[in-house]
């Protein structure tokens, strides 16, 4: 045949999500952890490999020491975790379950693209509550959707990506106690805010609360993450889960990484530091808005924000992630906490780049000034 039939109608309106792999010296873009794992766990991981990873066998399905580690860490059972191919996999698993044709998802933006997007392409339907100009959670509007609306799903990114803004804990309570939905609390960055909704799961059933391996414990490259919640809900997941999508390797890597989570300590807080240089390193140079975060990225609007994105890349070969075409984000970047080095060289970039736009901006007043006078004397 010459022809293909079309696939379904639902994918004809869904952008892919952007993922480009553009190289630069310093990548300030994907939230990514900028130190690798610490030495003594790759000594670990090498002894390992050497000796106890059978590359020939399939991985236990289940993740099964790692979902153990997990659920003593947090006080729970292992069957209140699940262990996925990166949050990913876990967010578009939820919504196979509890989404699908018929069913509603409520959705905040701007906030992490794939809630939405996994939610279209699975048939359901995406009830959208903008956040507030500050990007803050619109809790009575959020409350009559609910009402109104009777969602299946209900995602709250916290703190939110891009913006870092964090969700009172008092109205992810509220939600809770307004729904039957499942609800689920994205706490991929929760390492850097330090808050969880953990301490409410044994009274809220509905409770799911996501983390990842990705950030805190550079294991990006691995992709691994889990899911804490009630039984009832992970039987219900495991239905629905790709069988063996955590690798084998994955497995010891995240196991180890877990185990001595302790070594990640001294990374966490220099990021928390670094966040707060760039925080007011931005805030120092006119012209541009930061907005606060609790997250391992810092928000900031700045005019002409594509032309600033390609002026660091191009002539600074520093890459951060360019909003501007997000419904919400207009003229806004997120750049990534890195290293001190790092920072410093994306805080120089920004502070030239913005001098040198203010100095033209200043030599074209002069000039229309200049212009307007000529034409006074004539």
């Amino acid at each position: 045949m010459k022809k293909i039939r079309p696939p379904r109608p639902e994918l004809e309106d869904i952008e892919a999500y952007e993922a480009k792999d553009i190289r630069a010296e310093v990548r300030l873009s994907a939230n990514e952890n900028p130190r690798n794992l610490p030495g003594e766990i790759l000594d670990k991981l090498a002894e390992r490999v050497r000796e106890n990873i059978d590359f020939n066998r399939y991985p236990d399905p289940l993740s099964t020491r790692l979902r153990e580690m997990i659920a003593e860490a947090n006080g729970l059972e292992p069957g209140n975790v699940l262990v996925g191919n990166g949050g990913d996999e876990i967010i578009l698993d939820v919504i196979l379950a509890w989404g699908g044709p018929g069913r509603k998802l409520v959705d905040l933006p701007p906030t992490f693209a794939m809630y939405g997007i996994d939610a279209r392409m699975t048939g359901t339907r995406v009830v959208e509550v903008p956040r507030t100009s500050d990007f803050d959670v619109d809790g009575p509007s959020l409350l009559a959707a609910i009402k109104d609306q009777k969602p299946d799903i209900v995602v709250i990114s916290n703190p939110n990506n891009p913006t870092g803004t964090m969700t009172p804990e008092t109205l992810l309570i509220d939600v809770l106690k307004a729904t039957d939905a499942l609800v689920l609390v994205d706490e991929a960055y929760f390492e850097f805010s330090r808050q969880t909704m953990r301490p409410h799961m044994e009274r809220h059933r509905n409770l799911a609360i996501l983390r990842t391996f990705s950030k805190a414990f550079s294991l990006a490259g691995l992709r691994a993450g889990y899911l804490l919640a009630h039984e009832s809900v992970i039987r219900e997941l495991t239905k629905v889960r790709q069988p063996y999508s955590v690798n084998r390797f994955t497995q010891v890597a995240a196991s180890l990484a877990f185990r001595e989570r302790v070594v990640f300590e001294a990374g966490i807080r220099e990021t928390m530091r670094n966040r707060d240089l760039i925080v007011h390193g931005l805030g120092a140079i006119p012209g541009v808005e930061v907005f606060p975060s609790e997250a391992n990225y810092v928000l900031f609007r700045v005019k002409q924000a594509s032309a600033v994105w390609r002026d660091l890349l191009h002539d600074h070969s520093v890459l951060i992630r360019d909003f501007t075409r997000t419904p919400g984000l207009e003229d806004c970047l997120r750049v990534t906490v890195g290293s001190e080095d790092e920072v410093q060289r994306f805080l120089r970039a920004m502070d030239e780049i913005m001098t040198s736009k203010r100095a033209v901006s200043h030599f074209g007043m002069n000039m229309t000034s200049s212009r307007h006078m000529k034409k006074g004397g004539e």
